[in-house]
């Protein structure tokens, strides 16, 4: 009788390991680090809606070359600012997507100006309610394919210095590219929600931009569907 017990006991254990195996099988073992593990849930907070307004929280982002035109008052080291800005931004995207700066504001799609929040709300009455309690702004606007094809933003330069202006620049300009939404998380981030004065992207901000501008992520991801592309993204490289 004895015997027949620790037969059966080893059966059970035998059964129970082949099992657990078989429900593992074909399964990828997770390799991201938690640097990876970090930038898919940063990406999740910043990358999906946006600050105002009800749109739906999922990704958008530009199909087109996005041509950006300047008005205003920019200076010499904001017109070097914006280059510099563009020159990142390009070399981190790569699903096709490019920014470029044009003279012809009838050949732009995205208007950057620079002066006080009482001319821009001119431009834009939009934001009327909105320039005196802001130092910066952006707004875009997307076709029925969630397809970013227009904005236009504004650096008060009334009530700023260069370095909070170069800062406002880069910030909105790249919440411009679908990365619309700010978070309290990484204070060196250009995405902080509190008032900073950073004028580089970290770390975790470059790897959203080229993972919002991969061409393995696509328009209308909610945040489930986003996160297996991310990981699947993450995982390949």
């Amino acid at each position: 009788m004895k015997n027949k017990i620790l037969v059966l006991i080893s059966i059970l254990i035998t059964v129970s390991s082949c099992s657990k195996d078989d429900d593992n099988a074909g399964l990828p073992e997770s390799e991201l680090s938690m640097h990876e593990i970090n930038v898919i849930d940063y990406f999740k907070n910043v990358a999906l809606g946006f600050e105002f307004g009800d749109a739906s929280r999922i990704t958008r982002k530009w199909n087109s070359e996005l041509r950006i035109f300047v008005g205003g008052e920019p200076t010499d080291e904001l017109r070097d600012e914006l280059e510099k800005i563009k020159t990142e931004i390009n070399e981190l995207v790569t699903d096709g997507f490019t920014m470029t700066i044009v003279n012809d504001s009838s050949q732009s799609n995205y208007f950057i100006f620079f002066g006080t929040g009482t001319d821009y709300a001119q431009l834009y009455s939009s934001q009327v309610d909105l320039v005196s309690s802001n130092l910066g702004l952006f707004s875009v606007f997307w076709n029925n394919q969630n397809q970013l094809t227009s904005g236009h933003m504004y650096v008060d330069i009334a009530r700023t210095n260069l370095i909070e202006q170069k800062h406002l620049l880069r910030e909105e300009l790249t919440q411009s590219l679908g990365l619309a939404r700010d978070s309290q998380k990484y204070s060196e981030s250009i995405f902080q929600s509190e008032r900073t004065t950073t004028t580089e992207y970290a770390l975790i901000d470059r790897d959203l931009i080229r993972l919002l501008y991969h061409p393995d992520m696509s328009i209308g991801l909610n945040e489930t569907q986003v996160e297996v592309v991310l990981k699947e993204i993450l995982s390949s490289e």
